[in-house]
């Protein structure tokens, strides 16, 4: 964690440009949401009591009430109808409602929406539960873990020395479990101008995290949204799936239908989801703070940063397909030379195994069993060090073999196929995420491969740089010395590697 840390301040590719002291206020701010905390949230919210928290029941109304002395206790004010915290619809529904105002006096204006339906499908029904019927559906992961993750973020936001620039509307939506109905009807009748919505981040499910991985939706909704939520992610350091999907599955939808910028946090469905089997003792309340940690994260950073940028509304047209296409690895290239070969202590250089027909090699009159002692003017001495020299060698090059039993030197011509390559990796740049490329293909022998690139990485910086395009990408590249160092992120997860180009050998 050292590490990382100290690479995003070296850079402050953060894009706040966190500096020490607040960094330091972040992370005790993060710390303070507990697993221990989030499971009682989970405990008191699932409980038999609260008999499955249906809209408008007696279970639903006693949830509501927990919520709102959660909030009052922590002195927010109210965000619902006539400055209270509830804001009341349909039959005995309320949304319950808590506000943060911002530090900054002009950006204050914008609200960022934090929030998670509280709502369940009480004692289930064959419209909203896959069975048994009639019995309490407690919904410990849908919802208490998102509700658990909300409340402690509240808590997070205010252990910081100030609030962030932007205000934000903490919301617990009712009615999710019968259509959105809580979030539409606020998106219908705000209680602030929806005009001055500039984000929504929604938690649904986090209660069920394995192998230390979160599903990331909405991330196309505007543009550097990976890469935001990627860099907050230096403290959890979990492995984030971003779906393209947009779909009406819970409250973000209801914001991103009138173009208003989104994400949505979830740990995935189960087995238990909408059955009574859904109880407290199991979620996974360890998954559940690391989760919690980084949507407190990701909220500050979004009301805190100066530009949010606007909604993108190719983001609709932007499906999971789209995204596969994108991030489409190139095939391999057609080898320049063609051989495969022995290294051993029989004598110098590479014993030929294997000609490729077709191939340069070929092409030149090498033959298996030949010994290659000498490529482009060089003695050759490390098979990792010819992979690069043939990379490297422009098309031309004189070669030099020893052949037969009396080892007989021979002096050959061969004429590479294809171009020479300095770091053997190729990108594809992304309309969604400007300043970052995503790495396509590798090739082997290559710095890019010694280095432990893999395809899919996203390369965010270069030397230390920042860049624009891949052009600017290329300039950097063709012009910085050896060792060059890259800021890549792989599965939301934020790392550097080095790639030592070594220099021409005479």
């Amino acid at each position: 964690m050292i590490k990382r840390l100290t690479l995003l301040l070296a850079l402050t590719i953060y894009s706040g440009a966190v500096q020490g002291a607040e960094l330091a206020a972040l992370h005790r701010a993060a710390a303070s949401i507990t697993a221990s905390e989030l499971q009682g949230h989970v405990d008191v919210l699932a409980d038999d009591s609260f008999e499955g928290r249906e809209s408008g029941s007696r279970g639903g109304r006693a949830a509501g009430m927990y919520l709102l002395k959660q909030l009052e206790q922590r002195g927010l004010r109210g965000g619902g109808d006539d400055a209270g915290f509830f804001q009341s619809f349909g039959e005995g529904y309320r949304n319950v409602l808590g506000f943060l105002e911002g530090s900054d006096p002009e950006l204050k204006r914008q609200i960022v929406v934090v929030g998670a339906h509280y709502d369940h499908v009480g004692y289930g029904t064959r419209r909203n539960s896959y069975g048994p019927f009639g019995y309490v559906h407690n919904g410990a992961d849908d919802n208490a873990s998102g509700t658990a993750g909300i409340l402690e973020t509240v808590d997070a936001c205010l252990a910081m020395p100030a609030p962030p620039k932007r205000s934000i509307l903490f919301a617990f939506w009712d009615g999710e479990e019968k259509g959105l109905i809580g979030s539409k009807h606020w998106v219908e009748n705000p209680t602030t101008d929806l005009a001055n919505v500039a984000f929504v981040i929604n938690v649904d499910m986090i209660g069920r995290m394995q192998n230390r991985q979160l599903d990331i939706f909405g991330s196309r909704t505007a543009a550097g949204l990976r890469r935001l939520v990627s860099e907050v992610n230096y403290g959890s350091n979990l492995e984030l799936k971003f779906n393209w999907e947009l779909k009406a599955n819970s409250d973000h939808h209801s914001f991103i239908s009138h173009d208003i910028p989104a994400l949505m946090f979830h740990t995935g469905l189960h087995g238990d989801y909408h059955r009574p089997s859904d109880d407290a003792h199991k979620v996974n309340a360890e998954g559940m703070e690391l989760a919690s940690r980084l949507l407190f994260g990701v909220a500050y950073e979004v009301a805190d940063r100066d530009d949010l940028g606007s909604f993108r509304s190719v983001a609709r047209s932007e499906t999971p397909t789209v995204q596969q296409q994108l991030e489409q690895p190139l095939p391999a290239l057609p080898p320049r030379f063609g051989v495969r070969w022995f290294s051993d202590d029989q004598g110098p250089g590479l014993l030929i195994a294997h000609v490729e027909r077709g191939t340069a090699a070929e092409r030149a009159g090498l033959l298996v069993n030949d010994r290659l002692i000498e490529f482009a003017g060089k003695k050759v001495m490390d098979q990792d060090q010819f992979r690069q020299d043939v990379l490297f060698a422009e098309s031309h090059v004189e070669m030099v073999v020893v052949r037969g039993a009396n080892e007989e030197r021979a002096e050959l011509a061969v004429d590479l196929d294809g171009k020479p390559t300095r770091l053997g990796i190729a990108w594809r740049e992304d309309a969604g995420e400007p300043g970052t490329v995503i790495v396509t293909r590798i090739v082997s022998g290559s710095p890019g491969r010694a280095a432990g690139l893999q395809v899919g990485d996203r390369i965010y910086a270069v030397g230390n740089q920042p860049f624009t395009v891949g052009r600017d990408l290329y300039d950097k590249f063709t012009t910085l010395p050896s060792p060059i160092e890259l800021t890549i992120e792989r599965k939301g997860r934020m790392t550097s590697v080095s790639l030592e180009i070594p220099p021409p050998r005479g």
